[in-house]
This record gives structure tokens, C-alpha cells and sequence, in this order.
């Protein structure tokens, strides 16, 4: 039977008189819907930041401790329901089952980060210049959180934000992927399960132009103190400038063309390796896949015949089994990965084969992708700097190549797009690593390593394209939901003025030995 879903809001169901309704395919058997969702107008979402706004305030009294009891209740309550969430996921976006199994993991993971740092919200005492004085700093939640998250990490990024979020005593209006809608309502009930107060995380189900209209009034009515968006880079810099006309700032994870360079003294079976998992896992739709491979000149040959084999021998297919990837993760992917398909130019060299959506016109091998949004994966040759593919990210399976001389223009090359999530270098040489390190522009680097894969101890995030420089995961992720407060106590029983009421202790700064 179909899921029938709709918004949340104060902890009970809410659905608008004329709302319309999206359903949530299956990408693998399209014919199959999973869900199908009831979508809120504009003045929803604003009534759900007013409702998080009046929960807000008892949420912070609670002590930061039991806050954090309450994300260690969540992270079990995953735990215990991981195989059924993982399967879900599949089911919704086509993500292979062990990387579903992953995505949860990770959910588990930022809860067991978080669940002490409610203890660990620290401030500082710090020394005053006048006597009979002490100064010291708060964290103090910054209100209600509008967190606007992509589908294809349904369930682990929206925890990067509203675990945190949450610990730190701020209450939230999530705004899901339509397209994961299941995913999203399962991973609502289980944050309520923990004994979440009704208000406190409100669930909203909304298309991109409504949800930008609810934001628009929310800001307005003052009832948003910080939005979390995941998305495209356009999306993000119609968020930024909306948030930034109410001064405010965002923090906005975006899009990415992750470069990886191949050193001559690279270990090239483990570089085809991490280049196959991060170019083409999930389908080549995560933010941080890989978007050119950088390949020095005296190993380019040798590089491109290893990888074109290796993309031969991947299976694409069923996500429930054991495939690199399955399908793309919904009908609007698959369409725009055609246009991408368009951006191959006669002087690039396909070297893996067909193109295109797989069908039984189009095999691969002896699947013929019946009833599914698959398609073949592709490695292109020859790209170079000022390509389309080149320059803009490519969100599908497709992967390109260009050859390098040196470091220095491989660093030159890798920045050149403009974007700064993920990178990576292959490389046996220290040096050269380090150098790689200081020169790209990116957020983050791995060194013979893939550029997917993050860590919930470590900061996520990106620069130019690819974000605000705000940063999610680890300690690093507290600034974007909390806020300093400083206070000063003067006990001396008289007016102290700072920079005026000052002991001076004068020097004899003539004299010498």
C-alpha cells in the first residue's frame, strides 16, 4: 500500500484545503510509487516557523545535558530501526543498500558525536583590566532553524543540521527533497520518538518556489533566525541574497567539480579505485563526486586504460544488490543528465563505451535496465580547462579527463572552476601533498583517498561555489546554531569605565644596561 504523508507542525498532522500532491517514485521500478505526499502552501511553512518559535523558548530552558540524553535516545532509536530506514532509502532514491546502510551509520555517528557536547557547550571566564570585575562568555541558541535538505543523502545531512541544531536548544522546520519524502517522514518519527516537545522539530512538505515564499514571510515576521540549505549553487544564492536582506547569514552546502590529480608516483590501481567509488557511487549525485580526474602527462595512458576497464567491469543495476550504483534518483536527474550528455564535444574521447539511459536498445551487457532510470557510466577524454564539462558540475555519472605537466598547473587547474568542496591527490610524495594542500581552493582535501566521504568529528563544507564557508559536522558546526553572548560583572561597588578607569604601571623605557 502507498504512504500516505503529509506536513507536521506542533506535532500534528497538518495539511492544506488545496493542497496538491506529488508522489515519490521508486527510480528502479518507476510504475511503483512509494509515497504520496499532500505539499504545503507558502503561509504553512511560515505558520510552522511560528510554531517553532513559540516551542523555542521552553526547548532552551531545558538543560543542555538532557538535551543531549534526548539526541542519544535518537541515535539508538536509529540504530535499532538501521536495516528498515536503510531499506526505505533504497526503495525511494535507488541508493544502493550498503551505502543506505552507510547513510544511516553516519546518522548514528553524529549522535554519539553530539550526545556529549551538551556537556561541553562551553564559554570562558576571562581576566577583566580593572579590579573587582569578571567577564565571561555564553553559547546561547540562535532561535528557529529553517533547514531547506537535498534527497540524495536523505536521512545523513539533514542530521548534520538538526542534531546540532537541536542539542544546542534551537527548535527547527525541516523542509525535505520532495522526491524523499518516505525517507523524510521516517527519520521525523523517529527524532519524535525520543521525546522530542511537540513544535520543537516541525516537518514540512513543500516544492522549491513555495518553500522560498514561507521562507520570504518567516524572515519577514521575524520568526527565522538561521537557514541550513543543501542544494544546487543557483538555489543557494537566491537563499543568500533572501537571507542576507535580513541580515542574517546562511549556512549553505552547495554544489561541487571535485578535482582529483594523479601524480606520476601515484599508486594507479589504488587511484582507479578511489576515482571509480567517487565518480560513479550514488550515481555520480552526491555533492562531493568526483568531476575531473587531473592526470600528469607521463601517466595519462596508463591512468585512462585502467579506469575505462575498471568502468567496464562495475555492475550498474537492482540497488538492493550488490551494483556500484543504481538508478538516477528521480525523473528531473535523469532528464538533466541528458542535457549534460549534450556537453561532449568532438575533440573528447568517450572511452567507456555507450551513453545514455539503458534500455534494451541500449544495453549494458545483459542488463537491459527494463523500468528503471539507469544509465551507463562515462569517462571522457581530452576535456579541456574552459569546457563545459570542464567548468560546471555534472550531476550523473559521468567523469573527465585532462592531462597536467606540473603540480602548479595541476593546483591551477583544479581551482579554476570556481567551486571549493572536495579534492584529492594521489601521490607518494609528502611535498607534493602538502603543497596541494596549501594551494587548492577547497573545503576539504584527501590525500589517496576519494574525494567522497566525510567523518562526523571532522568540518564538512565548502568555498566560492560550493558554499559560504560555513561548515557542518564536528565542534566547527556549533558556530552556525549558537552565538556568543558576553557578559561583564563589576562587584567593585563603584562605575568602572573600560579603557579610562585603567591601572597604568609606568615604565622606564629609557633604560639600559
Amino acid at each position: 500500500m502507498t504512504r500516505q504523508i503529509v506536513s507536521v507542525v506542533g506535532g500534528k498532522a497538518a495539511e492544506d484545503a488545496n493542497a496538491s500532491t506529488y508522489d515519490s517514485v521508486n527510480p528502479a521500478r518507476t510504475a511503483e510509487t512509494v509515497a504520496s505526499v499532500r505539499l504545503a502552501g507558502a503561509a504553512t511553512f511560515a505558520w510552522a516557523c511560528s510554531m517553532a518559535s513559540a516551542a523555542q523558548r521552553e526547548w532552551a530552558r531545558v538543560p543542555a545535558p538532557v538535551r543531549g540524553r534526548v539526541i542519544a535516545s535518537i541515535g539508538r532509536l536509529v540504530e535499532a530501526n538501521a536495516e528498515t530506514l536503510a531499506r526505505l532509502v533504497t526503495d525511494e532514491i535507488g541508493k544502493p543498500y550498503a551505502e543506505a546502510m552507510g547513510e544511516v551509520r553516519e546518522i548514528v555517528d553524529t549522535c554519539d558525536f553530539f550526545l556529549g557536547e551538551g556537556r561541553r557547550l562551553y564559554g570562558q571566564t576571562v581576566p577583566s583590566e580593572m579590579p573587582d570585575k569578571s567577564l565571561f562568555t555564553f553559547r546561547t541558541p540562535v532561535g528557529v532553524a529553517a533547514v531547506i535538505t537535498a534527497g540524495n543523502f536523505p536521512v545523513a545531512v539533514p542530521s548534520w543540521y538538526l542534531v546540532p541544531a537541536l542539542l544546542c536548544g534551537n527548535s527547527v522546520v525541516w523542509k525535505p527533497a520532495e522526491y524523499a519524502s518516505a525517507s523524510a517522514h521516517a527519520l521525523y518519527r523517529l527524532f519524535a520518538a525520543a521525546g522530542l516537545p511537540d513544535g520543537v522539530l516541525n516537518l514540512v512538505f513543500a516544492d522549491g518556489a513555495t518553500t522560498f515564499a514561507g521562507l520570504d514571510q518567516a524572515l519577514t515576521e521575524g520568526t527565522v533566525q538561521k537557514v541550513g540549505f543543501t542544494g544546487s549553487t543557483a538555489v543557494g544564492r537566491e537563499i543568500g541574497a533572501l537571507c542576507g536582506r535580513h541580515l542574517q547569514s546562511p549556512c549553505l552546502e552547495l554544489g561541487g567539480k571535485n578535482p582529483m590529480v594523479v601524480m606520476p608516483d601515484a599508486d594507479l590501481d589504488l587511484a582507479v579505485e578511489g576515482a571509480l567509488f567517487s565518480g560513479f557511487g550514488t550515481a555520480g549525485q552526491r555533492c562531493t563526486s568526483l568531476g575531473t580526474v587531473l592526470v600528469h602527462r607521463s601517466v595519462h595512458e596508463e591512468f585512462v586504460g585502467r579506469y575505462a576497464r575498471a568502468v567496464a567491469k562495475a555492475t550498474v543495476g537492482d540497488p538492493a544488490g550488490e551494483v556500484l550504483y543504481g538508478p538516477m534518483l528521480d525523473h528531473r536527474f535523469a532528464e538533466r543528465y541528458e542535457h549534460y550528455l549534450g556537453w561532449v564535444e568532438p575533440h573528447h574521447a568517450v572511452v567507456t563505451g555507450p551513453t545514455g539511459r539503458i534500455t534494451a536498445d541500449n544495453p549494458r551487457g545483459g542488463f537491459d535496465g527494463a523500468g528503471g532510470l539507469y544509465y551507463h557510466p562515462v569517462v571522457v577524454d581530452g576535456v579541456r580547462p574552459g569546457d563545459r564539462l570542464f567548468m560546471e558540475e555534472t550531476f550523473g555519472p559521468i567523469v573527465g579527463v585532462t592531462a597536467f605537466g606540473g603540480l602548479d598547473e595541476a593546483i591551477e587547474l583544479a581551482n579554476r572552476p570556481g567551486y571549493g568542496l572536495s579534492s584529492s591527490i594521489y601521490t607518494t610524495d609528502p611535498a607534493a601533498a602538502f603543497r596541494f594542500r596549501s594551494g587548492i581552493g577547497a573545503g576539504m582535501v584527501s590525500v589517496n583517498n576519494s574525494t567522497s566521504g566525510a567523518e562526523a568529528h571532522l568540518p564538512f563544507g565548502g568555498n566560492g561555489k560550493s558554499g559560504n564557508g560555513s561548515r557542518q559536522s564536528g565542534q566547527w558546526v556549533l558556530d552556525q546554531f549558537t552565538r556568543w553572548q558576553a557578559m561583564n560583572w563589576d562587584y567593585s561597588g563603584r562605575l568602572q569605565k573600560a579603557q579610562m578607569d585603567v591601572a597604568e604601571i609606568i615604565p622606564d623605557l629609557e633604560f639600559r644596561l
